[in-house]
């Protein structure tokens, strides 16, 4: 009886080894993951902060390395209110910003409900070619749209800066494919019961593909708030530009204003940052179901 507990202890030991070392790696590995995290949320972070310290110094200290002002002031935004109408720009930018992405979800949504629900001779055609336009940069259509805007009477307006950007083909590709992806049977199940396609559409699919179109209406608005080319091209007075013209007034050819520069990025970086901060939850939930990334 004594041996085979001898045995017994002797086969367990090295078993309790393994386990051990197991876990003694498994802690490391977690450990190093953590770490590399942190250093990127500290790279992703900082030049935010950096931007947010430098918008409180005076010039003489802006190229200071001071993690934090000696004297901190709100001589830069009493500056940047006082040379544009910074305020006005980010109104226009939110309108603008808004308005491009609804569009884009509500035209999105009803061309790729058309094209995976109404079968026709080039519905192929027209999607591959939707596919393809969105590989064109608007750029190289800037010119005709700016054309065509000046015939309209679009010029130094804000739905000249909306229109150009109602329908985009990225939307259309992403609704596209979820919508493929939705049972067939359910909205044939819809269809016998005599459910016209608008009431399909908006009662069936719509609340059912709600991750897809947050996740779209997210890159539209950061991608409508960011947009510079256009606007520049378009506008012809601060009254009716956005905010990324106004950023543009404090760099000139004889340097660079970097204190107001500093506090007008961080006026216009707030809003993006406040949505983020109230829809943190609902904006990750959005982009894991929706797959992007």
């Amino acid at each position: 009886m004594t041996i085979d507990l001898h045995i017994a202890d002797t086969a367990v030991a090295p078993v309790s080894a393994v386990t051990s070392f197991t876990r003694r790696r498994g802690w490391l590995g977690r450990a190093m993951v953590h770490a590399l995290m942190i250093f990127l949320a500290f790279v992703a972070i900082f030049p935010v902060y950096w931007m947010l310290v430098s918008s409180f110094k005076a010039e003489n200290e802006i190229f200071s390395t001071d993690l934090w002002p000696q004297s901190p002031s709100l001589e830069n935004y009493s500056f940047v209110l006082k040379s544009i109408p910074m305020l006005r720009m980010i109104v226009n930018s939110t309108v603008v910003s808004l308005a491009t992405a609804a569009l884009q979800v509500l035209t999105g949504l009803l061309a790729a409900y058309a094209l995976v629900r109404w079968k026709f001779r080039l519905s192929n055609f027209i999607y591959g070619a939707i596919t393809l336009s969105w590989l064109v940069p608007f750029q190289v259509t800037m010119i005709p749209n700016y054309v065509l805007a000046s015939k309209m009477g679009l010029l130094n307006t804000l739905p000249g800066l909306i229109i150009p950007h109602v329908a985009a083909a990225f939307a259309v590709m992403m609704l596209f494919h979820a919508m493929k992806s939705f049972p067939q049977e359910v909205l044939e199940s819809a269809r016998l019961d005599g459910a016209k396609h608008w009431a399909i559409l908006w009662e069936i699919v719509v609340p059912n593909l709600k991750a897809s179109l947050a996740s779209i209406a997210i890159l539209a608005f950061i991608s409508a708030w960011n947009d510079y080319f256009w606007p520049l091209l378009l506008s012809r007075s601060m009254e009716q530009s956005v905010v990324q013209i106004g950023l543009q007034m404090f760099m000139t050819q004889e340097g660079n204003l970097w204190g107001p520069l500093m506090a007008a990025s961080t006026m216009a970086s707030l809003p993006i940052l406040l949505i983020y901060l109230v829809m943190q939850r609902q904006i990750v939930q959005s982009f894991m179901q929706s797959g992007l990334r």
